[in-house]
C-alpha cells in the first residue's frame, strides 16, 4: 500500500477545476486509455497572456486526479510563458511528494501542459521525435525516455518504470531501457569527470564501502589506475592469497562500483 500525503488525498477526494472550457484558448492531451491514464487540460488565456482559468478531465488513478487538480491551481494566474517553466517535479512537490511508483502521473500533467501551450502558440506537437519505440506496451519512444532520464536524473530501470511506465507491463524492453541508461550514464561520466575526478570518486567509494569489509577478514584493496571504465586494483593482505579473490573482485568490488558509478565499470586485477 502506498503512502499518500494529506495534500494528495485532499485533491483526490475534492479535486479542483474538474470539467471542460467550451471556448478554451488552449487544449492539451497526454496519456492514453490503453496506458490506463489519460488527461485533457483546458486553458483560458487573456489578452495579456495570463491564464485566467484551467480545467481538466482525466481517466486514471487517484494520483492522476490529484496531479491534474494541483496543476490547474498552479497555472491559474500565471503568464502562459511562466506556466511553461513548470516541471513534473514541481507538480509532485506541490502535492507534498508522490510515491515513486506514481511519479508518471506528474509527468502526464507536465506533458498535457506542454501540449496545451504548444496548442496556444500553434506549434507543431511532435509526440515521438524518432520512430524507435522502446516500449510497445505503452508506446514509449526512445527520445522521450532519454529526455525523462536526463531531466529527472533517473538511474535505474525501476526509476524509468515509475516515471514513464515503460517496462512496466510485459518487461521485454527492460534490457533496452538498461542499455539507454548505461549509454547516457557513460556520456555523463565522460563529460563531467576528468581522470583525476574519477580517481578521487573511486577512492572514496573504496574507502567508504569496500575496504572496511575486506579488512574484517585481514585483507584490503589498493587502487592502481583508472582508464575510462576500466579500474585497475590490487588486492592486499589475506585477500591477495585467497582462492576466492576473483569472486570477491567480481561479486563485491566490481558490483559495488557499478552500483555507485556505472554499470559498464570493469575491474582489472594487477
Amino acid at each position: 500500500m502506498w503512502n499518500y500525503t494529506d495534500t494528495v488525498m485532499e485533491h483526490y477526494r475534492n479535486p479542483k477545476n474538474v470539467g471542460s472550457i467550451e471556448d478554451a484558448d488552449a487544449i492539451g492531451e497526454a496519456g492514453s486509455l490503453s496506458c490506463g491514464d489519460m488527461l485533457k487540460l483546458y486553458l483560458k488565456v487573456d489578452a495579456k497572456g495570463i491564464i485566467t482559468d484551467a480545467k481538466f478531465q482525466t481517466f486514471g488513478c487517484g494520483s492522476a486526479v490529484a496531479s491534474s487538480s494541483i496543476l490547474t491551481e498552479m497555472v491559474i494566474g500565471k503568464h502562459i510563458d511562466d506556466a511553461r517553466k513548470i516541471t513534473n517535479k514541481q507538480i509532485a512537490d506541490a502535492l507534498g511528494g508522490l510515491p515513486p511508483e506514481k511519479m508518471h502521473c506528474s509527468v502526464m500533467g507536465h506533458e498535457a501542459l506542454e501540449a496545451a501551450i504548444a496548442n496556444y502558440y500553434n506549434e507543431e506537437i511532435v509526440i515521438h521525435k524518432d520512430e524507435e519505440i522502446v516500449c510497445t506496451c505503452f508506446d514509449v519512444a526512445k527520445n522521450f525516455l532519454e529526455e525523462e532520464i536526463k531531466s529527472n536524473n533517473l538511474k535505474t530501470v525501476e526509476d524509468v518504470i515509475n516515471y514513464t511506465k515503460a517496462g512496466g507491463a510485459c518487461g521485454k524492453c527492460k534490457d533496452k531501457i538498461k542499455e539507454i541508461l548505461n549509454e547516457l550514464n557513460k556520456e555523463q561520466q565522460e563529460t563531467t569527470l576528468t581522470k583525476t575526478q574519477m580517481i578521487i570518486k573511486v577512492n572514496n567509494i573504496i574507502e567508504k564501502y569496500i575496504s572496511a569489509e575486506l579488512r574484517k577478514d585481514g585483507g584490503d584493496i589498493e587502487l592502481i589506475d583508472v582508464d575510462g571504465n576500466k579500474i585497475k586494483v590490487k588486492l592486499t593482505g589475506r585477500c591477495q592469497v585467497c582462492n576466492r579473490s576473483q569472486i570477491t573482485l567480481t561479486h563485491f568490488v566490481e558490483a559495488t562500483l557499478k552500483q555507485h558509478i556505472s554499470d559498464d565499470i570493469e575491474i582489472i586485477q594487477v
